[in-house]
């Protein structure tokens, strides 16, 4: 007699699976970390040479990046990640903020008269490696903190997706201005990209949902369920998952 049994499952990953992707995440991070450090010191310099404010830019972006990622792997380095969660948002935040201003006021800079950037073959080859490296750090990132529940994983992945516009901006700007001339193409693309940068960091700022956070609320309604006498709990007699009619 009764109501239908229906067993209580945990919400969320388990201890163990969760040991697994928060180590996951450190490892994605540090390798984040790694190639955008290369990828900053090769961006500015040869920016610098090229006299190329795009490239110099994508190298100040790539350092924003580091920040943003060193933010996720200081989370996640301590005992107890979700405690850190906030100011991990908050530096993310930041970092967006940052980037979007910078590259609105380079971009402006671009546009009313700035220097002409000369032919970068290094930058060429740089912004295409970046748009085929980003896209599977980024994805798997973000498939990890969506498991995970973790809010700054998700948003660090967003970062360096944003990484992959940017290269591709990069790349299209770089190969316009050395075959046409057309130098007014890669700051008004970088433009859109820094208003996509100001949502995203607006959004982190505010920890609005990023990726699907396991919740209880399907325990809680089982509780309630429980008091009106339809969800026995395991235990109780009777097979969980079976059901049983008055």
């Amino acid at each position: 007699m009764g109501g239908p049994l229906i067993q209580i499952t945990p919400a969320g990953p388990s201890p163990q699976r969760r040991s697994v992707l928060n180590r996951r995440v450190r490892l994605l991070v540090a390798a984040t970390i790694a190639y955008n450090v290369i990828e900053a010191v090769v961006a500015i310099t040869a920016g610098t040479l090229a006299s190329s404010t795009a490239l110099i830019g994508f190298g100040l972006d790539s350092i924003i990046e580091v920040s943003s990622a060193a933010a996720v792997a200081w989370q996640f380095a301590g005992r107890d990640p979700e405690a850190r969660e906030k100011i991990a948002l908050r530096i993310i935040a930041v970092s967006f903020f940052t980037l979007a201003a910078y590259v609105s006021v380079e971009s402006v800079r671009s546009l009313i008269g700035g220097a002409e950037a000369e032919h970068s073959s290094i930058g060429l080859v740089l912004a295409a490696l970046s748009l085929a490296i980003m896209p599977g750090l980024s994805y798997a990132q973000r498939r990890a903190g969506r498991e995970l529940g973790s809010r700054s994983a998700v948003a660090d992945s967003k970062q360096t997706l944003l990484c992959t516009y940017l290269s591709a901006v990069l790349l299209v700007g770089l190969a316009v201005n050395s075959l046409f001339g057309w130098s007014w193409a890669d700051p008004v693309a970088a433009l859109v990209i820094a208003a996509v940068a100001a949502k995203e960091g607006r959004e982190a700022w505010r920890g609005d949902a990023c990726c699907a956070v396991p919740t209880a609320g399907s325990v809680t309604r089982q509780s309630a369920a429980m008091t009106t006498g339809s969800v026995r709990p395991p235990g109780s007699g009777g097979r969980a998952g079976s059901r049983s009619w008055s």
